[in-house]
């Protein structure tokens, strides 16, 4: 069986059996996150209830939210690459409408004083989409997929998490390029809101590989700080993603993702060359984000409950 085959489960998320993995292929290669999976998977009614109870009288505690967090990394660390492609690239496209959302403020609040941080409203949007859509957005993932290695560190499963990473990004890149050639090229929507896209986008091409790499480590530890707060914020959702993701464009923060769509539209109006996008921008914006999600956020939600576990 193909490496990729080792992470399939069926269309319901239910966990496969050995048997079901191994059943007219012999030996298979096991994820090793599989059997995990099963295990803090509740398998019985009640169990789900009482669950369901003490969370609604009392809340979540910091383990009960790592445990939380945890088992959805599990999850999409299990999932095969064809479906972390997909749902990267849909959250790719998602996300511009971050910067769309933002050109229609601008216009619209034209001359009004509070006009650059009301348009930072609009930045919400797209994450508001991806993030309730259960879309693959690699800032989230430099979370998730972390705790599970953290608790049970091996080198496989660090070349699991690093394939999940590589799939995730570039797929959210192609997402955000091909959306903005289309919206360039096609006249998706109308001249004025390209040029406000365009305006909104050259802000960020204003960085330098430093400040966007800077620039991008509060606002990954933003992005992780949102996805912890999530299973404690059960009605509120659309409200913490839009306080977190707000502080980020209304503090000139850099999202690697986002800011992705705002260098490819610079390029395709031939105003940046290609490779300045990538190594001047997209890149250092990365690792600011990962610096300040896993290295900062993730590293601590970590060790304020090991002793517990």
């Amino acid at each position: 069986m193909s490496q990729d085959d080792s992470f399939s489960h069926s269309p319901a998320s239910t966990p496969k059996t050995a048997d079901s993995q191994t059943a007219g292929s012999g030996e298979t290669e096991e994820n090793p996150f599989s059997e995990e999976r099963e295990q803090h998977t509740p398998k019985h009614k009640r169990e789900r209830e009482e669950a369901a109870q003490i969370a609604e009288r009392q809340g979540l505690s910091s383990v009960t939210v790592y445990s939380i967090v945890r088992q959805e990394g599990i999850e999409e660390l299990s999932r095969p690459v064809q479906s972390l492609w997909w749902s990267g690239v849909a959250a790719g496209i998602g996300i511009t409408t971050s910067v769309f959302a933002e050109a229609i403020l601008h216009n619209g609040l034209e001359g009004h004083p509070y006009r650059a941080l009301l348009e930072s409203l609009g930045y919400t949007v797209g994450f508001v989409l991806v993030i309730l859509s259960r879309l693959q957005l690699f800032t989230e993932n430099t979370l998730t997929v972390i705790l599970p290695l953290l608790n049970n560190f091996s080198v496989a499963r660090v070349g699991i998490a690093a394939r999940l990473w590589a799939v995730v990004f570039v797929a959210n890149l192609v997402g955000a390029a091909a959306t903005m050639a289309v919206t360039l090229y096609f006249g998706t929507t109308s001249a004025e809101n390209i040029e406000a896209m365009l305006v909104i986008s050259r802000e960020y091409a204003e960085h330098s590989g430093w400040e966007a790499m800077w620039l991008g480590v509060p606002a990954g530890f933003f992005i992780a700080v949102l996805v912890w707060m999530l299973p404690s914020s059960r009605g509120f959702e659309i409200l913490t993603i839009m306080l977190f993701t707000f502080l980020i464009a209304a503090g000139g923060l850099t999202h690697v993702i986002a800011g992705s769509a705002e260098a490819f539209l610079l390029v395709f109006n031939a105003e940046m060359g290609l490779f300045a996008a990538i190594f001047t921008l997209i890149l250092p914006t990365l690792v600011g984000n990962v610096l300040g999600g896993t290295f900062l956020f993730a590293l601590l939600a970590y060790a304020q409950v090991e002793e517990e576990l």
